[in-house]
């Protein structure tokens, strides 16, 4: 257990809202964030919990869970959800509108550029061999934030029962992801009623050092008053900054483009992708391939293994879909404008409804934070989250340390095995390394990634097979 840095920017706690962090100051801590968020949700939720709740301590722990379990209810990539709705807590609505763009942005960045070299010359030796040292070093931020955040959230030998039936029903049977939170809810729930509802996740953690007080008072958060007014502000102003960009291309390009396909598809995807980007991304291969013969089924699966060593969500793939179905179906455009609009105008729809949904929802999860049915309800989620970090953990594990796997079934089992035989040594030792560097020197996650691409860049250039 590694033991914590008091933070350099320690400040006496606020005393109003406008003493809260400085806006600049928050946007260059977003900005910092966004170039350490690999890994997929489980290593964005592990940077954001290192940096905001561990380091800085500008938000407490149980408020993070609190709107960590609302994102996990929504549709969508619920790292960046949640950095939108800490954002938020933080700086209002511009905070939250500057968390959840600088949280995308050098993901989309990459991609695009990304996406353009495999167009141009194929799969770069020197870009994989990067992020094949990248993936190893996110494995060991990922196994942090599961120890940390389970230490924090399992406060009573039920909450652990739950985690684990949450990682298992994951794991080996494969539940929905939407029935595994709606039971651990429940279960949280009926905890709650028992307990007489003492069950508020205030139960104090034996770490010493967790029990420093955020530098940041609840009460000081930042909060908006529901009301209908504000509701139907936001969601006409979101709905119609949604919408503009598919008109623009139907009206410009017409009904049956390549650019009107992709809007339309993304943009309804972008509302059923409960569970995370993995939930879906079978179904979007599937119509990408199959139906709309935008890429090849050997792409796809490139274009996955981009996306899970790029920063940014895991669901950036779209962008690299889009990017190749768009390059390939010009219609009276050059291929490079044409693929370069259809990338963007599939990141615009994919991740816009994430700023509606914080924006319309938080105050209102806001306001019933203290309910105590409610409380002990998301108590329950907050275990189940531990379970699903945990599995996210293990899934990227899995595929980054092993060349391949195999899904074996025994009637309602579902067990993703490795094939112990294409282990990547060079990775391996690269997450050994990754391990003591977070663990025992205490480095901070961007100083390990840089050091373990150069690692990786390194062994690529020698011949070492990294991939």
């Amino acid at each position: 257990m590694t033991s914590k840095q008091p933070s350099t920017r320690a400040t006496p706690t606020p005393s109003s809202r406008r003493d809260l962090i400085p806006l600049r100051q928050a946007s260059w801590a977003w900005f910092l964030i966004s170039l350490q968020t690999f890994g997929g949700p489980a290593g964005q939720i592990a940077v954001m919990q290192r940096t905001l709740v561990d380091e800085k301590r500008w938000i407490g722990q149980k408020r993070f869970l609190h709107a960590l379990n609302y994102c996990m209810l929504l549709p969508g990539p619920e790292a960046q959800q949640l950095a939108i709705y800490t954002g938020w807590l933080l700086n209002g609505t511009l905070g939250g509108l500057i968390a959840g763009v600088l949280f995308v942005l050098p993901g989309m960045i990459a991609m695009l550029g990304l996406a353009a070299i495999y167009v141009a010359f194929g799969a770069t030796t020197i870009v994989l061999a990067i992020f094949a040292g990248i993936a190893p070093a996110v494995l060991a931020v990922v196994v942090q934030a599961v120890t940390r955040v389970s230490k924090r959230a399992l406060t009573r030998p039920a909450h652990w029962v739950i985690a684990v039936c949450a990682f298992l029903a994951l794991a080996l049977f494969a539940v929905p992801f939407p029935i595994v939170i709606a039971v651990a809810g429940f279960a949280g729930w009926l905890i709650g009623r028992r307990t007489g509802g003492t069950d508020t996740g205030t139960t104090k953690s034996t770490d010493d050092s967790d029990e420093a007080p955020p530098l940041i008072a609840d009460d000081a958060l930042h909060a908006d008053t529901p009301s209908l007014r504000r509701t139907i502000l936001v969601l006409g102003v979101g709905v119609i900054a949604w919408a503009i960009p598919i008109i623009a291309v139907v009206v410009f390009t017409g009904r049956h483009s390549v650019f009107t396909e992709q809007g339309l598809f993304f943009a309804g995807t972008a509302l059923v992708t409960f569970g995370g980007a993995y939930a879906v991304l079978a179904y979007v291969a599937q119509k990408a391939v199959e139906t709309y013969g935008w890429l090849t089924p050997g792409e796809m699966v490139r274009g996955l293994g981009l996306a899970e060593t790029t920063p940014g969500p895991l669901i950036m793939v779209v962008q690299f879909v889009a990017f190749l179905g768009a390059y390939r179906n010009p219609g009276d455009l050059d291929p490079w404008v044409a693929a370069t609009i259809g990338a963007l105008l599939t990141t615009w729809v994919t991740f816009v409804p994430c700023f509606v949904f914080i924006f319309l929802g938080a105050p209102y999860v806001e306001r019933l934070r203290n309910n105590t049915h409610l409380t002990s309800a998301l108590n329950g989620i907050t275990a189940a989250v531990v379970g699903v970090i945990a599995n996210l953990a293990l899934y990227f594990a899995v595929h980054t340390l092993f060349a391949d796997a195999t899904m074996l079934h025994w009637g309602p089992i579902h067990l993703l095995v490795p094939d112990l035989s294409t282990i990547r040594p060079v990775v391996a030792i690269i997450a050994v390394l990754a391990g003591v560097m977070i663990y025992r020197l205490h480095w901070s996650v961007l100083r390990t990634l840089g050091v373990c691409a150069l690692l990786g860049l390194t062994a690529g250039l020698t011949g070492l097979p990294v991939t």
